[in-house]
């Protein structure tokens, strides 16, 4: 009599079933956007990928050593002369022009109220134009 009250049980219980939906994990495809950092960083360990670098000359490295020492001195001689300060060199003369690479460096005027410099891609033909303001020259 028990195994028909267990069996009258079972059969009477309806069937509860939900529909199956898929959820991606990728991003890209509509899954959760925090999954994104995760995935990277495993796709990342397994690339075994490594790009070759060629080791540089010294004659390579001698002008990337002196092209930034001669940028860095046109960027500090460039505040000096915003912000009012005399130097005793002064890196522009006449018509100077600064060639690095692909681009040339010229100031084109530096009068009382602000410090123009042309850069000019040399590849591309693309000139950009920075004016710099100046400060400090109205100061007693």
């Amino acid at each position: 009599m028990k195994k028909y009250l267990f069996l009258l049980l079972v059969l009477s219980q309806t069937g509860q079933a939900s529909e199956l939906v898929y959820t991606p994990i990728n991003p890209s495809f509509g899954g959760n956007p925090l999954n994104a950092n995760m995935l990277m960083n495993k796709a990342q360990a397994q690339n075994k990928h490594k790009a070759h670098v060629e080791p540089k000359s010294y004659a390579e490295r001698m002008q990337e050593s002196l092209e930034r020492a001669y940028i860095n001195r046109i960027v500090r001689e460039v505040t000096d002369l915003a912000f009012g300060e005399n130097s005793d060199e002064n890196v522009f003369g006449q018509d100077s022009v600064f060639v690095s690479g692909d681009h040339q460096i010229r100031m084109l005027t530096s009068n009382a109220d602000s410090i123009t410099i042309e850069i000019t891609n040399l590849v591309s033909g693309e000139v950009t134009t920075i004016e710099i303001p100046r400060f400090g020259n109205d100061l007693p």
